[in-house]
């Protein structure tokens, strides 16, 4: 799918007009940034395109990760594709259990006095999202 396609859907949701006069911009731009038609060279891109563009130039995963919070949600990067001809299943799933392991131990060990610091927070979150790149890396070998 394509940022066209997705912006589609979205206008199909609230409406055309709706979004135009909430942005402030008129009905038919709106209509444009559904049109797979336009091409983003020629100086129309999307609000979409727009952003993947911003992103590629700096390279500023803030940008995503900003995004992903508004969305209630939380941006992690998926690990290099490191897969050689003899992979082995067994040990990589080893791997991910005891990430797995480090994950519950860490929320167990924050838990025990009913209250969670900020500094068991990050370290909950650093558990949890390496447990999210290697099964990422486990998925795409």
């Amino acid at each position: 799918m394509d940022s066209h396609d997705i912006i589609r859907q979205a206008v199909k949701k609230v409406g055309a007009k709706k979004i135009a006069g909430t942005l402030g911009v008129s009905a038919s731009l709106i209509y444009k940034w559904t049109d797979r038609e336009n091409d983003p060279s020629g100086g129309l891109m999307n609000p979409l395109e727009r952003i993947a563009q911003l992103f590629e130039l700096s390279g500023d995963e803030q940008i995503i990760q900003w995004l992903s919070q508004r969305a209630g949600g939380f941006f992690v990067r998926n690990p290099p594709s490191t897969c050689k001809k003899g992979f082995e299943v067994v040990p990589a799933t080893q791997e991910i259990v005891q990430q797995f392991a480090d994950l519950l131990s860490a929320i167990s060990h924050a838990a025990s006095d009913n209250s969670i610091s900020t500094e068991e927070s990050k370290h909950i979150r650093h558990e949890w999202d390496e447990l999210k790149r290697l099964t990422e890396r486990f998925v795409k070998w």
